[in-house]
């Protein structure tokens, strides 16, 4: 069980990347409402296709829990039951999460692959945890990380239900995305404690402590970036023209701005000091091509009036660098047995 343990703990985290572009894709798109209900969409394990399929249509014949949509709401029916010629009431209850009743073809199925992938993640998180177990005699820590993760995939599901259940509510879409970060923190914690070290470097104190310090200013970004896109969410709702989508930004916005200086003077410091100090930190490298990307899709969004699939990138890059500058504390640590 051993020699698989790696390997899936690496699909994992694989796939819960690509939740978090499709989760990004989601908002992007505006899908996020796609399907209505949770967790199956409409009703259904394979949602719909047409809109036709979510109309009364006599003859049909319906299960329990499937939804159509009448007069702008959404009914679920109570019980299995071929439909009758004539709409009977007593057949259906109102859907009383919230009142969206609004079939988007794409925008279902954007959201319904994202769910697809979030439950992927979850079976590949769950076999991770099943072959953690063959190191229960070396390391009975490594198997409940490896559980607590299972546990935080199923509590980033009911968070995707409640964001859902609140039309998308700003605070719960940030706590969503912070649970995403601290899965990923687990993951590479799994990883880099059974992987093998190939070559490892002994930072000074003052690298050490910039290192903490910048990953801390990365998470600090990645909220303020979350509380931004809310704000943007909201006023492209009103379907004002992207160029004005910024006009009044929140505060949220100037110190996100702001703040990206010093998330890039922090990691050219510690890019700076990698090479005085020839610790050889490969991964700097590749934290500055983040960077130096994501900056340019924050210009692109500001400047050029959000281009298609900037908003994406800038999300998926913000954690992909999480990622790295994780990793490179772990490595600081320069322990084999750190759990």
């Amino acid at each position: 069980m051993k020699n698989k343990f790696l390997k899936s703990a690496k699909v994992s985290l694989v796939l819960v990347y690509l939740v978090i572009f499709a989760g990004a894709f989601v908002r992007l798109t505006g899908s996020g409402m796609g399907c209505p209900d949770w967790p199956k969409c409409f009703g259904y394990y394979i949602p719909p296709t047409e809109k036709k399929e979510l109309l009364f249509t006599p003859g049909k014949e319906y299960d329990k829990g499937q939804v159509i949509i009448k007069e702008e709401s959404l009914l679920v029916a109570k019980t299995d039951f071929i439909a009758k010629t004539n709409f009977e009431p007593s057949n259906w209850e109102k859907y009383t999460k919230h009142d969206y009743a609004v079939f988007n073809p794409l925008h279902t199925w954007v959201e319904y692959i994202n769910r697809l992938l979030g439950a992927l993640a979850g079976i590949a998180c769950f076999v991770t945890f099943i072959y953690s177990f063959g190191y229960w005699k070396s390391n009975k820590k490594l198997v409940i990380l490896s559980f607590l993760v299972c546990i935080l995939m199923g509590f980033q599901a009911w968070l995707g239900k409640t964001v859902v259940d609140s039309v998308l509510s700003p605070v719960k879409i940030t706590t969503h995305m912070l649970v995403a970060i601290l899965i990923i923190s687990f993951q590479l914690f799994l990883i880099y404690t059974v992987q093998e070290k190939k070559k490892l470097f002994h930072p000074d104190s003052k690298f050490t402590i910039i290192l903490l310090l910048t990953i801390g200013l990365t998470i600090i970004q990645i909220v303020l970036g979350t509380s931004v896109r809310e704000h943007v969410d909201t006023v492209s709702e009103t379907g004002v023209p992207k160029i004005l989508w910024l006009q009044n930004p929140s505060i949220s916005f100037y110190i996100h701005r702001s703040f990206s200086v010093f998330v890039l003077l922090s990691n050219f410091y510690l890019f700076t000091r990698n090479r005085k100090l020839n610790l050889d930190v490969q991964k700097l490298d590749w934290v500055m091509i983040l960077i130096f990307i994501e900056i340019l899709s924050g210009i692109a969004m500001y400047y050029l009036d959000f281009p298609f699939g900037t908003q994406t990138i800038h999300i998926v890059l913000a954690t992909l660098l999480f990622g790295f500058q994780f990793y490179i504390v772990l490595e600081s640590n320069d322990k084999r047995d750190i759990l």
